[in-house]
């Protein structure tokens, strides 16, 4: 079986963006030219087809990445549109990991926003090339150099304007093609469907010669032919241009900077064809590398349907009549429905009943799918996030997803005792979509604890429970995510020695606990030497200190970026055993961290609250008195922008306090931005009310 598209026209894209910058706008304007063309679903004009969960359509934001095929000049563009609130990282995380490309959309009014950022850096770790769109150019305070600007700054990139506006706020009608230097003019009488090309206007003309100049010469910068030909006063093409900007695009050295309003249907043909001309096809991105299984050594696949098969899942999703679907993008070979693969990384063997192509949550059933594709499989019922899926007779470890820990958990219990098990058995299948969602029983008070990145988060889930699984539930007040770490190093002698009569139970170690670099988690050094302790037990030591770590030791919390060297130790040729060495490893940790000088770490969240001027003073002052410290304010589009730094544990509820502060007139954004050590005083209550609970 061949494929119909070939590879160098696949593109995989991702539209990413921070909340309300008009993400899932552009994405059904998208849907909307090509379904036109190729007729592939009903696509209506308007209808947000990517928001097809209750929830999103009533709050107006993406929730989960919704995944969709469509076809543009012969080119197949698989498109995840990711959400843009903080909550649902995890949706950015895991959808940047398996992507070849991505247009950052930004507003024209806010520019380059906190979220923004976020999903920058994400984008950035995984190396994802990118285009950027700056949407909303219809919009009252629209300014995109200003945009530009913030780009060199706030993202130390390097923007590539290769189309300037032309006109802006409710006079904006078209855009100068800086490539092949002309005016696309659109029609308003057609919504901006139809577009003709004429000579750029008289009176941005001196504009438009500036950026094509700076164009021309971010591009000469990268390519030695074209700096000789720049220098030498000689003509640059249109073919050469485009192939410069592509490969620089490609290799992350330029980012080609588009401008456009998806909801007026300005500017959103031109943005397929750039991603058509600049995005990489698989093919671009060269092979996939792995490990061997039960080794450290690093395998090669090629981007090839004639490779070993190897795939990544990256999400997974319930769905009513089908069961559970596992979204998966493969890197080599090819896969036919019905047969059978292997998980490497849960060491399984599954059947691959049906495979899917997704249009959000509607589906198309294929017979094959081949290298570079994105797809959903169904069977699959010991697949998870991050897991490989591979040729058993060729099997392959991908490097799989980190996902942050939850910052906020909350306590839930069922209204009908009746109940339990639909509770139970919806949070399971919660969890497993989502792994920024965990769910764990309270050991003392028997209560179930759910814990997520934030309270909009958990409200989702809250209300996914009662929607999907019909479930009502009483929910318990919010509690933030503590951690535990030390801030000084203990050495540790102890010894773990029973006799009972019959074999007993001798563990002996020698250990020093040390402080780590915060972010740093938690590294086991192992320093036995002459087999004073059998390497045999050593796994077992490191998984006892492991295991009270996740207990938690001064607070009952997690602990984190803490060293451990393992130094000297004993044993005895009967009793020694791995519960008895892994039982002196815990025990000795304990009394360690105790003597360590032990504090708690507490979720710092980075916060913007845009208002207008006359709320400033009292926003200020009530970040103050939440432990908050203002960074910077500035003037941005008539209103004023206060970035901060607040401790979660102060943050609950200050939606509804800044509303009623600003008669609604305000609004903000916050997200995790790292664990700071918790004052004194109040870190002493917490450790109190925890000893009482």
């Amino acid at each position: 079986m061949k494929r119909i598209t070939p590879l160098t026209n696949v593109r995989n894209i991702g539209i990413m963006a921070h909340i309300d910058a008009g993400k899932t706008t552009l994405t059904e304007r998208i849907l909307y030219y090509t379904g036109k063309l190729y007729k592939l679903g009903e696509v209506h004009y308007g209808e947000a087809t990517m928001d097809w969960m209750a929830q999103e359509q009533e709050r107006g934001i993406t929730i989960t990445s919704a995944a969709t095929t469509c076809f543009w000049k012969d080119h197949r563009i698989n498109i995840i549109d990711t959400p843009g609130h903080v909550d649902f990282t995890v949706e950015v995380e895991r959808s940047l990991r398996v992507l070849d490309g991505a247009i950052a959309v930004f507003c024209a009014v806010g520019g380059v926003e906190p979220q923004s950022e976020t999903v920058w850096r994400q984008s950035d770790k995984y190396n994802v090339p990118k285009l950027a769109f700056v949407n909303k150019m219809d919009r009252i305070g629209a300014n995109f150099f200003e945009v530009l600007k913030m780009m060199e700054t706030r993202l130390e990139t390097n923007p590539v304007p290769i189309q300037i506006p032309i006109g802006k706020e409710d006079n904006f009608h078209g855009i100068v093609d800086l490539i092949n230097m002309n005016a696309v003019i659109y029609d308003d009488q057609s919504f901006g469907r139809n577009f003709h090309i004429e000579q750029i206007p008289a009176e941005i003309e001196e504009t438009a010669l500036k950026y094509r100049q700076l164009m021309i010469e971010k591009v000469a910068e990268v390519d030695d032919h074209l700096l000789e030909k720049y220098l030498n006063g000689e003509e640059i093409t249109e073919a050469e241009l485009i192939k410069v900007i592509r490969q620089s695009t490609i290799e992350n050295k330029m980012i080609p900077v588009l401008c456009g309003s998806a909801f007026k249907n300005k500017g959103v043909q031109r943005l397929l064809d750039a991603v058509v001309n600049f995005l990489p096809s698989p093919s671009d991105i060269g092979s996939v590398h792995g490990t061997e299984l039960n080794s450290d050594q690093t395998i090669e696949r090629k981007v090839d349907d004639n490779e070993p098969f190897s795939a990544l899942a990256f999400k997974i999703a319930a769905d009513k009549h089908m069961g559970k679907l596992v979204y998966f993008r493969v890197y080599s070979g090819k896969l036919e429905a019905g047969s059978y693969i292997y998980n490497s990384t849960r060491d399984t063997k599954e059947r691959m009943g049906r495979i899917l192509l997704m249009h959000a949550n509607k589906q198309e059933n294929q017979e094959c799918i081949f290298a570079g594709d994105i797809a959903v499989g169904i069977g699959l019922k010991d697949t998870y996030t991050g897991d490989t899926l591979c040729d058993e007779n060729k099997p392959i470890i991908l490097e799989a997803i980190e996902f942050p820990a939850p910052v906020m958990s909350i306590k839930v219990s069922v209204t009908k005792t009746t109940d339990q098990d639909k509770l139970t058995n919806g949070l399971v299948k919660l969890a497993e979509e989502d792994p920024t969602f965990t769910v764990k029983v309270d050991h003392e008070t028997k209560d179930l604890v759910i814990s997520g990145m934030g309270e909009l988060h958990l409200e989702i889930i809250i209300d996914r429970l009662k929607r999907e699984f019909n479930v009502e539930t009483n929910v318990g007040n919010p509690q933030v995510a503590y951690r535990e770490t030390i801030t000084s190093s203990q050495m540790i002698d102890h010894k773990h020695a029973k006799q009972t009569g019959g074999k007993g139970q001798y563990g002996h170690v020698v250990m020093e606990v040390i402080p780590a670099d915060p972010g740093h988690g938690f590294e086991f050094i192992n320093e036995i030497v002459g087999g004073r302790i059998p390497k045999e037990y050593i796994p077992a030591i490191e998984k006892g200190i492991i295991e009270k770590m996740h207990e938690g030791v001064y607070a009952g919390f997690p602990v984190v970026d803490v060293k451990v060297r393992l130094i000297d130790g004993s044993y005895h040729a009967v009793d020694s055993s791995e519960m008895a060495f892994k039982i002196a490893a815990r025990d000795g940790f304990q009394k360690a961290f105790l003597k360590a000088n032990p504090v708690l770490l507490e979720p710092i969240m980075s916060l913007e609250v845009t208002t207008p001027e006359e709320y400033l003073g009292d926003i200020v002052g009530n970040i103050c008195s939440r432990r908050g410290k203002v960074l910077a304010m500035e003037m941005k589009a008539g209103a004023q922008v206060i970035e901060a730094e607040v401790p979660l544990s102060e943050m609950f509820g200050y939606a509804t306090v800044l509303r009623s502060m600003t008669q609604g007139r305000a609004n903000y954004t916050m997200h995790f931005e790292r664990y700071s050590e918790v004052p004194y005083e109040i870190g002493q209550k917490i450790y109190e009310e925890r000893k009482k609970n």
